[in-house]
């Protein structure tokens, strides 16, 4: 008895371990090498890349598509996703990864499903989700029920979002509603070559507008990175995707109740900067590297930007202070002398709420002449979307230092996180000037009937411009009505931040009841 028992388990197990092998072949060998030949690894290999060696632990295995009329005598193992849970350097994190090889990884109901799930788990564990999107869209075959699918990733990318991390990896063609949960993602990143993200594609397009657009010029990582701003980085292929997420980690936390790991240095708290006094030059009409300021305060110089190419005008991106993990804003002088456009208004925007909603302190570095000038921002609603800045840092309860490195004008000093727009520590170097315009502007408006009477005009002007500046183009006259806390030594910058993060660490602010706030979007 005991035998037949073990006989009829051991055909029951083998016939498990065939079925399991048959969905782990995805769409079989010839679509494997067909996505192996196109430059890009499997649903399975993705997820062996990102996570930490024999981590994963896959759920949903044997789900089916639900069937009906047009499905009829179609497989689609593993309804063309696979979905678990795994560690990431020790961390865990819930995976979705899609089969491009299984029906284009089209969406059906159940692929929802699937989706959903690990989703709920993530949210109900507290950890990030992470999303591998190589999708032709939705299941043509199944109607309104792959649509259904679709509500279900949506609604929950819209309610989870601030609650963990949600990240999109775009690894292959992305099209129509496999575009929308990324865009409702805190971060997109997209692989050279072979990633797509479009809402209709090129034969629709020449169809209906008569353009004639490749699928790069379309919905390529060069476009979505530098021109529509739809995504945040881009790499070097599957592999170079997969190993920015890993990083990309480090400086967040497993959800909205925890703050980012702590990560130790060798880095000295106390570091001297001293390249800082040849790096930023005190005439306010001479560009520099920002980006140099950024990388030789923080720890060891490393700086992950957000977005670098798109709106470069102002920086964003993370990096850590005596071992805490910061987000970094600050204005660009080498771009457009770092003023604040649409563009930079939008990407600085969505930063700052990405690092409220996850307990990341912001640090800004100020050198903004002001907003955007000219017909065409106004009329694209420059007002609108410079608001957003102002609104984003007011929400914001995260700690906040503002450190003005130079000139801080107008209402884009406001926008730049000023004291009384929530800063807790507002700094500045000898450099920093806070006034409503530069000297010049300045001058020829409050001394005008002066110049303008002058047997000398523009000697007249000049010595306005000068005397202006003497009294006011400097950081003492607002640091004498204590907008500004301290003017400090750039080569002391690192200490002071510092010192100022380690006061903020348990800081906590109380806001007025409210189901949530109105953002001028």
């Amino acid at each position: 008895m005991a035998d037949d028992t073990l006989s009829w388990m051991n055909e029951l197990t083998a016939e498990m371990e065939e079925r399991r092998k048959k969905i782990e072949l995805g769409g079989g060998e010839a679509r494997l090498k067909k996505q192996h030949d196109a430059g890009k690894q499997s649903a399975r290999e993705r997820i062996v890349t990102l996570l930490d060696e024999d981590s994963f632990v896959e759920l949903g295995v044997f789900t089916e598509h639900l069937g009906g009329d047009m499905m009829e005598g179609i497989s689609a193992p593993g309804e063309g996703v696979v979905t678990g849970y795994g560690t990431l350097k020790g961390r865990t994190v819930f995976v979705f990864s899609q089969d491009f090889t299984v029906l284009g990884g089209s969406l059906g109901k159940m692929h929802g499903q699937k989706i959903a799930q690990v989703m709920d788990l993530a949210v109900k564990t507290g950890a990030p989700i992470i999303g591998l999107n190589d999708s032709a869209g939705a299941r043509i075959q199944e109607g309104v029920d792959s649509l259904s699918g679709y509500g279900e990733v949506f609604y929950r990318n819209a309610i989870y979002s601030g609650v963990v991390p949600q990240i999109s990896a775009i690894l292959g063609p992305c099209a129509g509603g496999a575009v929308y949960s990324p865009a409702m993602t805190d971060f997109i990143l997209m692989a050279k070559g072979t990633s797509y993200m479009f809402i209709t594609g090129p034969e629709v397009i020449k169809s209906v507008t008569k353009e004639d657009v490749s699928f790069e010029e379309l919905g390529g990582a060069d476009v979505h990175n530098r021109k529509s701003g739809v995504a945040h980085l881009e790499c070097e292929g599957d592999a170079g995707v997969l190993e920015k997420i890993r990083e990309l980690l480090d400086f967040l936390p497993q959800s909205a109740k925890e703050k980012p790991p702590f990560r130790k240095t060798k880095d000295k708290d106390d570091r001297e900067t001293p390249e800082l006094l040849t790096i930023v030059h005190p005439d306010q009409r001479r560009p520099y590297p920002m980006h140099d300021v950024i990388k030789t305060v923080v720890d060891e110089g490393h700086f992950l930007e957000i977005q670098p190419d798109f709106a470069k005008n102002i920086i964003v991106g993370y990096a850590h202070l005596g071992g805490q993990a910061v987000g970094i804003v600050a204005n660009n002088p080498r771009n457009m002398a770092g003023t604040l456009n649409i563009d930079a208004s939008d990407k600085a925007s969505r930063f700052i709420r990405t690092c409220d909603c996850f307990n990341i302190p912001i640090v800004t570095l100020v050198d903004v002449t002001g907003f955007m000038p000219g017909v065409a921002q106004e009329h694209a609603g420059i007002i609108r979307h410079g608001a957003k800045m102002l609104y984003a840092y007011a929400e914001a309860s995260v700690p906040k230092i503002t450190l003005i490195v130079r000139k801080s004008y107008g209402g884009a000093y406001l926008a730049m996180n000023s004291r009384d727009m929530g800063a807790d520590v507002v700094l500045a170097w000898p450099t920093g000037a806070v006034a409503v315009m530069g000297a010049e502007g300045a001058a020829n408006i409050i001394y005008r009937k002066e110049i303008n009477g002058s047997k000398s005009p523009e000697a007249t002007r000049k010595t306005k411009i000068d005397e202006y500046k003497k009294k006011f183009d400097n950081p003492y006259w607002a640091a004498g009505r204590g907008y500004i806390d301290d003017v400090i030594d750039p080569k002391d910058t690192r200490k002071h931040l510092i010192r100022h993060l380690r006061m903020l660490e348990h800081k906590h602010e109380e806001r007025p009841y409210k189901k949530h706030g109105n953002i001028p979007l």
